[in-house]
């Protein structure tokens, strides 16, 4: 083996490589107080452990816990937050991502891991995605038991970053959420979303850049700028929701997170086969944003409603007995809530001519969903 000649070659330190293990040191030291805000009881232990400790012997009274798991990110509007150099919202978008997927199910998501990889690690940068983290989980009552953040120099320019998380629940056996418990007569509601969310960005984005926008430019229907509605965090239902399904007025058949996908293939996923949800868009008007980006794109009603929410962030299932008591229990917590159509037996259904059935999204063929009407 040849060995080679380091007698004239200059000493490369880590640092030399591009990456700070300092920056590191003193974003930790930035984040510890927010961090500390995003807590449960069952923590054990504090920021800097290699692992984050839960103590589960809450779990020892339950009939049958079963735990259960998601995983996102925010997509590409990590872009919006840094082109616009803020960067203390995209962690709330993040929160709401993960822990309201394990609500669906009915579980109460317990803790939440982060992490974030950058070209470079500047501290209050990471200090305020990290923030906006904390802020989440508070909102949903999560405890934020650890994370990493890794420095890729050469991977990612230095203003460049994504982020990711990692949560888990609990639920009993017998009270988890699904398509089984849906059946014909069940009626759908809506629960607003507080607009984009975090899906769809890359259609935002290249509808913005092909009619030449900046983010700071000032839309009137929107009331402020179009950076500013972009970078709306992501409304969290956590709370909200464990109270419909906790509640003794409501009985809670199932609930859809709207996310990737849209309205009609994100419900098809929770209902049985066998069935069909008709869903009317005369129920809602979709804010502002929403017909912005389809007019401003000349982007098809179809590519839009596959992509975006359109107003909508959650659905539920649930029986005709408990659509007043579900709809004033979410406008109470602050979210609009109204009908928005009903579940029937898909062989005594006639579809509507002209509008799409959905059925079958990301792997699971269940029931079918068709969207009909106008908006108003």
């Amino acid at each position: 083996m040849t060995t080679p000649d380091t007698t004239q070659q200059t000493p490369i330190t880590y640092a030399d490589a591009g990456v700070d293990v300092e920056a590191g040191d003193k974003a930790v030291d930035l984040m510890k107080e927010s961090v500390r805000r995003a807590t449960r009881p069952e923590v054990l232990g504090g920021l800097g452990g290699f692992a984050g400790m839960f103590d589960a012997s809450a779990l020892q009274g339950m009939r049958r816990p079963v735990l259960a798991t998601s995983t996102d990110g925010v997509g590409t509007k990590v872009a919006i937050a840094q082109a616009m150099d803020r960067h203390d919202t995209i962690g709330q978008d993040l929160v709401g991502m993960v822990v309201d997927d394990i609500v669906v199910c009915g579980a109460e998501p317990l803790f939440m891991t982060d992490y974030i990889a950058t070209g470079k690690v500047v501290p209050e940068r990471i200090a305020a995605i990290v923030g906006g983290i904390a802020k989440g989980c508070e909102l949903a009552g999560v405890a934020l038991v650890g994370g990493e953040t890794a420095e890729h120099p050469g991977l990612l320019d230095p203003d460049e970053y994504d982020v990711a998380g990692a949560a888990t629940g609990v639920v009993e056996h017998d009270e988890v959420l699904g398509p089984d418990r849906v059946a014909a007569g069940d009626v759908v509601i809506a629960l607003a979303s507080s607009g984009l969310h975090s899906n769809g960005y890359s259609l935002v984005r290249s509808v913005v850049a092909g009619a030449g926008w900046e983010l700071d430019r000032q839309v009137d229907e929107l009331g402020r700028t179009l950076g500013e509605e972009l970078l709306e965090p992501t409304r969290i239902y956590t709370r909200a929701l464990l109270d419909l399904v906790r509640s003794d007025d409501v009985d809670v058949h199932a609930l859809s997170h709207v996310t990737g996908g849209g309205l009609a293939a994100n419900l098809a996923r929770v209902l049985p086969q066998g069935t069909i949800a008709r869903v009317d868009r005369a129920s809602w008007t979709p804010p502002p944003i929403f017909t912005l980006v389809g007019e401003l794109g000349a982007v098809p009603r179809a590519d839009l409603e596959r992509t975006l929410n359109m107003g909508i962030g959650f659905v539920a299932a649930l029986p005709q007995a408990s659509v007043d008591a579900a709809i004033a229990r979410s406008r109470a917590a602050g979210i609009d809530a109204w009908v928005l159509g009903e579940v029937s037996d898909a062989a005594t259904t006639e579809p509507v001519a002209g509008a799409e059935v959905v059925q079958g999204a990301k792997g699971v063929h269940g029931g079918a969903v068709q969207v009909v009407g106008e908006h108003v």
